[in-house]
């Protein structure tokens, strides 16, 4: 990888797990300092985390990072959806050999997790495996940030880190046995499933704020 590239994944991860908080405004001297890489590919890298809408370059101001409300979420699984249900149909169909074992590997390590932070590499190794098992990059580019963004807002809004790891990993391993026994439309069904689960969890943070709201109108 390039520097860029090396400043990219930096700058998404510390985003995806809140070390750049949502509503910060940051200048490329701060970022610079913050990564340890030089100017000029942390401005690359900035670009183009900004086309993939993990940073807002604000001229004048700085460097954004937006905030993350449900309605986005929920845009955003509207879209990986259907990509991720013609991803892992392609990555039954196309996935090499040695891309199967570290499938069957991932999935084998998943099963014996029960923390949050080990579960969470592990889903982020999920989301790159399906993307290059799928053999086509461009679907491969569109998936990547809109993963990345989802996971920011799931790891924002984790009250019970253990229920989550259970929850969530049963849906993944499901998911992974299927790929691994190239089964398109069990991987596919599978893949529906944890798409719904993350749309049941966004609109449980909706009730969550709406009923916190409520609380908080003053009373005639």
């Amino acid at each position: 990888m390039t520097k860029a590239d090396d400043a990219y994944v930096l700058l998404a991860e510390m985003i995806e797990t809140g070390q750049l908080a949502p509503g910060a405004f940051h200048t490329e001297s701060d970022l610079v300092a913050e990564v340890g890489i030089g100017r000029t590919p942390l401005r690359e890298a900035v670009q183009r985390l900004d086309r993939d809408h993990l940073v807002r370059i604000r001229p004048g101001r700085g460097i954004e990072i937006p905030t993350n409300s449900v309605e986005d979420q929920l845009r955003r699984l509207e879209v990986r959806r259907s990509m991720e249900t013609l991803a892992v149909a392609l990555a039954c169909e196309r996935a090499t050999d040695v891309e199967l074992m570290r499938v069957r590997v991932l999935a084998e390590e998943m099963a014996e997790m029960s923390e949050l932070q080990p579960y969470v590499a592990a889903v982020r190794e999920t989301h790159q495996l399906l993307c290059e098992a799928s053999h086509n990059e461009y679907l491969a580019d569109a998936m990547t940030p809109l993963q990345g963004l989802s996971r920011r807002f799931w790891l924002a809004h984790v009250l019970d880190p253990g229920e989550e790891v259970s929850s969530g990993k049963a849906l993944h391993l499901e998911l992974l046995d299927f790929i691994v026994a190239r089964d398109s439309e069990g991987a596919s069904d599978a893949s529906i499933r944890l798409n719904d689960y993350l749309v049941a969890s966004a609109l449980g943070v909706a009730t969550r704020k709406a009923r916190l709201g409520s609380r908080t109108v003053p009373t005639s």
